[in-house]
């Protein structure tokens, strides 16, 4: 239907719609729109910024001693906050035995109460990079091996402390 002047005015007169509102409602639906538009997006900008960041960068050796190293800690252990994405760096030296059990790990970097959540990473000789997420609640965590390596194999593990 084309509308011209006549049938605005019989509208008007009808009080279907007032002309002080078919102006302003015209000037107010972008403005809404907008509002819309930045509502949904203030919500996201955090998320997008812990992704657009680098993964931190944590280097462990798993050694043939069957120890977790951390350079400069006597004690093995780690400090991550939750949800923070890791990539860790483990360089992996064969121990005395492999485990039948788990077929080409010379050790394995396993949370127990993790495994359903990929902390449970099997490491080959040499180099091994992956990136995990931390969990989301913040406590204490044991990483241990858990493929038979040799002599010392029992006490092969270290702390993982997250944090808020």
């Amino acid at each position: 239907m084309v509308e011209t002047k006549n049938t605005q005015t019989e509208r008007y007169s009808a009080g279907i719609i007032s002309p002080a509102l078919a102006g302003s409602r015209s000037r107010l639906v972008p403005w809404v729109s907008l509002f819309l538009l930045v509502a949904m997006i203030i919500p996201i900008i955090p998320s997008l910024y812990l992704l657009a960041q680098e993964p931190r960068v944590i280097q462990i050796t798993a050694d043939k001693d069957n120890k977790f190293k951390v350079a400069g800690q006597k004690e093995p252990a780690i400090t991550v906050k939750a949800n923070e994405v890791i990539k860790f760096r483990v360089t992996g030296h064969k121990g005395t035995e492999t485990d039948p059990k788990y077929p080409g790990c010379i050790h394995t970097f396993t949370i127990k109460e993790l495994k359903d959540q990929g902390w449970d990473v099997c490491l080959k000789e040499g180099m091994n990079e992956f990136a995990l997420v931390a969990p989301s609640k913040p406590g204490e965590f044991k990483i241990e091996c858990m493929s038979k390596c040799g002599k010392g194999h029992d006490d092969m593990g270290m702390k993982m402390i997250v944090t808020q």
